[in-house]
């Protein structure tokens, strides 16, 4: 590809992934300094662009940065007439492209959209397309000019989301597989733009044996491998640190990274021709931030914006007259699953509620609850769903859930492991797989039929597909998912859970134990 230079040519591609809204040094949910963030990213970038010249270096970014700390959920969903902090910061570190990834599209259009139009640089997304008329919904790759080089920048978001996440967020888009989307651009690129290297900007993992719902959830490894003509993947969300090559099928060597989550790495990815070739050599590493501090230029330029969402996390909501441990939630029923529970049962009316906890170290203490406290009981930006189910089909769900809960290898997320409220029922870990659920009657007494048709509240990563309890469990078909849905509630669950806590001056948490196993089971992460 491309044309002989007289003089060498190099470039050095910084990239981040998963930042999950870490943008500075500080934890605004725990309430303490933190380490990497956006902060550093900038400070390692100005050190390379003034090392090796600004033309000399790009920066990218993998997708999902508008989910995960109150510094995003902030401007997404409360500060919404102020440009977004997201979309100054990117400006402001000058980053050249960002591929959209499913917590981005997680906040709906408005939001999207909105910092779509804000940032300096393209939102990538080649498989994003419109149902209307098959087009592009984000720009599907970047071309920079690197001294007598071009090099283009493909980018991909894994295809699941609709999966994950209820249609009204991304109405009027489809998510093509990513497989036949990569071949089509970068066979059209370099046929087109004659690039001297292709990289891939992917937000997809490499675990491409995980399927969900039955999408090709993860596939940038196998883009590497089965598609001719790039020469680096770039990838995210699987939260998973990678660093590796791997051959492509036209023989060349496909460096892939993947710096894993929230800021604390970036990839790093070195390109240079020697004089007279056509091609670059490529090598990668994962470069820590440990020892890299703040860029004071960008804590002075966002100190403001520190300010409102510190003010915005300590917002009092009510006092809680007894310590919460989701970890508590392993052996049994819990006091932070109740309130869960008792919620998704208040706001939809449903006769079952289907629910997990979100992450196992979320410690909520009594006295004060804030703001903060509620990143920590409820983690993502889920909506409330109402499905209907055969009592058959809510077995067969929770069967699936302590199939996975109960995995000896620990193979499955604890946002997987789900329990029911409004149903009496016993587990038996020693049980074979398909056998351990024992449902006893309905809560209030009243018999449990499998033939019968219940209301059954459910959030909305699950109600897609999320975790394959309701297709490979229950044995829905995912396409049967949404005729399922009798109601989605327009905001997330956590804007419920605030609004919940609201209404008493304290809340004391208590245990609803509706269910217990059989036998102790181990409970260590």
């Amino acid at each position: 590809m491309g044309v002989k230079a007289s003089t060498p040519d190099s470039l050095t591609v910084i990239y981040t992934t998963d930042v999950h809204g870490c943008f500075f040094p500080y934890d605004f949910i725990k309430g303490e300094p933190a380490s990497g963030s956006l902060a550093r990213v900038a400070e390692l970038v100005g050190r390379e662009r003034a090392h090796k010249g600004a033309d000399r270096v790009m920066v990218l970014d993998a997708g999902d940065f508008l989910q995960g700390q109150p510094s995003a959920y902030y401007y997404n969903f409360v500060d919404t007439t102020r440009q977004h902090l997201a979309s100054r910061i990117f400006n402001f570190i000058g980053y050249d492209a960002v591929t959209i990834g499913n917590h981005d599209i997680e906040t709906g259009h408005a939001v999207y959209d909105r910092v779509a139009r804000e940032l300096n640089m393209p939102v990538l997304g080649a498989n994003v397309l419109l149902v209307s008329n098959g087009s592009e919904y984000f720009a599907p790759y970047l071309i920079k000019i690197v001294g007598t080089r071009k090099v283009a920048v493909i980018g991909l978001i894994t295809p699941a989301i609709p999966a994950w996440l209820p249609e009204r967020l991304w109405g009027g888009l489809k998510f093509a597989d990513m497989i036949p989307v990569a071949r089509y651009w970068v066979e059209k690129v370099i046929r087109e733009e004659k690039p001297d290297a292709v990289i891939g900007l992917f937000h997809s993992g490499h675990d491409s044996a995980q399927t969900t719902a039955g999408y090709l959830e993860n596939m940038s490894l196998e883009i590497a491998r089965q598609v001719p003509g790039f020469d680096a993947v770039l990838m995210g969300h699987d939260h998973r640190e990678y660093s590796d090559t791997v051959t492509g099928p036209d023989g060349r060597v496909v460096c892939v990274l993947n710096p894993a989550n929230n800021a604390k790495a970036v990839g790093m990815l070195n390109l240079m021709w020697e004089e007279g070739s056509q091609s670059p050599t490529i090598s990668g590493k994962i470069e820590s931030l440990d020892g890299v501090d703040p860029s004071p230029e960008f804590m002075a330029a966002f100190a403001d914006d520190m300010g409102r969402i510190e003010d915005f996390v300590n917002q009092p909501i009510t006092k809680i007259a007894d310590d919460m441990r989701s970890a508590e939630s392993l052996s049994g029923p819990s006091a932070m699953m109740t309130l869960i529970h008792e919620l998704q049962i208040d706001v939809t009316g449903a006769q079952i509620s289907l629910a997990a906890p979100l992450s196992l170290n979320a410690d909520i203490s009594k006295g004060q609850l804030t703001v903060a406290d509620m990143f920590k009981l409820y983690k993502y930006e889920n909506n409330l769903c109402t499905m209907r189910l055969t009592g058959r089909e809510v077995l067969k769900h929770l069967e699936e859930s302590y199939r996975q809960w109960l995995d000896p290898d620990g193979r499955y997320p604890i946002y997987n492991f789900d329990s029911a409220y409004g149903i009496d029922y016993i587990v038996n870990p020693q049980a074979a797989v398909g056998e351990r659920v024992k449902i006893l009657s309905l809560s209030d007494g009243s018999p449990f039929e499998p033939e019968a048709v219940y209301t059954v509240a459910v959030n909305s990563y699950r109600a897609g597909g999320g975790g394959n309890h309701l297709t490979l469990g229950a044995g829905i078909e995912p396409s049967e998912l949404k005729g399922r849905i009798v109601a989605t509630t327009p905001k997330d669950i956590r804007y419920y859970l605030i609004e919940y806590l609201k209404g008493s001056e304290v809340y004391i948490p208590h245990v609803v134990t509706n269910w217990h196993f059989t036998t102790e089971v181990a409970t260590a992460p």
